[in-house]
């Protein structure tokens, strides 16, 4: 059963898709790939570590949900790790901590800041798919889970963002997807194909042609002279540089996934656009964040209102891939990225 980006789904359809993810993964614990173990892990002694052979997850149970570490078997961590922050629990403040994170879009200043500094339950489902619970949001009326499923082989990563409406009244909002990598990478975000300019009304093919095929959004940190930004014609770059502050833009992406490069090891993030439906942010279904200390990786599912007791469901997908060449420009990265990202393309 697949999962549209940001699908409203009631009590029973949630059932059925957590049963068609148990036996997705009874097919992969059939192979014997998918190990499940408790570690300490900077700090914390409550940790799950998932790991395949090829790949490792750790989530930790002391805070969150959260993904603290995704690395492929003989590599190091993609994610950032805050260390003042890690090992800790119980903040009167929200703490970044790093990793990767569940939050609530639009963003605010009360409900997207909520506190996640308290334990996390979970299930092990068959395969070694974790569903992370923490306890529920009661000022808001907001209940989270995670669910994290890694492939028997490989390093795909799928997961499912829910979002449940527990509160009394109506509530908008989006899912909101963050992973928040280590310094020194580039991001790589593909640009929609060019088109000419139809001409005459008589040339259109449809009202389509005269119409935008992306929509940018900037915030007021943004400076189109940074030197971090590259806007080219097939992509857009962006440096992590430990010498500089914030930026930030948002953009409508309809070519289903962005890539991160850090020390020869790419980080891809694949996830949908609805074209038809409405998202944080002026239309914003991505949206990229740097500053001196990280990078990150943000998508957003389309936004909807729960009823009380409804319930939003919002996938994404990961790939780590080692030994990827650096590149300078963008015919490099059409060399030696984009097959690595669409193989046998």
């Amino acid at each position: 059963m697949r999962v549209q980006p940001g699908a409203v789904v009631g009590p029973a359809l949630v059932l059925a898709l957590g049963l068609a993810v148990g036996m997705t993964c009874a097919l992969a614990a059939a192979k014997g790939q998918i190990t499940v173990d408790k570690v300490e892990y900077q700090g914390w002694k409550n940790n799950l570590r998932v790991r395949n052979g090829d790949a490792e997850l750790i989530l930790t149970l002391d805070v969150g949900p959260r993904i603290l570490s995704y690395r492929l078997a003989e590599g190091k961590n993609v994610f950032k790790e805050f260390p003042e922050q890690m090992g800790k629990s119980g903040e009167s403040e929200w703490q970044s901590r790093g990793g990767h994170r569940l939050w609530i879009a639009p963003e605010d200043t009360t409900r997207t800041y909520a506190l996640d500094n308290s334990p996390v339950a979970y299930q092990e489902l068959a395969g070694g798919t974790i569903r992370l619970t923490p306890a529920p949001s009661k000022e808001y009326g907001i209940q989270k889970e995670i669910d994290v499923q890694l492939a028997p082989h490989g390093s795909r990563v799928s997961l499912i963002h829910r979002v449940t409406n527990i509160g009394s009244k109506p509530a908008e909002l989006a899912p909101w997807a963050i992973s928040v990598m280590a310094p020194g990478g580039v991001e790589i975000i593909p640009l929609p194909p060019k088109r000419p300019h139809p001409g005459p009304p008589q040339n259109a093919k449809s009202a389509k042609d005269f119409g935008p095929s992306m929509f940018l959004t900037l915030w007021p940190y943004f400076d189109f002279k940074d030197p971090r930004w590259n806007l080219g014609s097939k992509y857009i770059t962006l440096r992590q540089d430990s010498g500089r502050g914030p930026t930030k833009i948002g953009l409508s992406n309809a070519m289903g996934w962005v890539a991160y490069r850090n020390q020869g090891t790419l980080f891809v993030k694949r996830f949908g656009y609805q074209e038809d439906r409405a998202y944080p942010d002026n239309g914003c279904n991505y949206e990229t964040f740097t500053n001196q200390d990280m990078l990150e990786m943000e998508s957003l599912a389309p936004l909807v209102t729960l009823a009380p007791g409804q319930t939003v469901e919002y996938p994404e997908h990961w790939d780590l891939i080692g030994d990827v060449a650096g590149f300078q420009d963008e015919a490099e990265i059409d060399q030696n990225i984009l097959p690595r990202i669409h193989p046998g393309k």
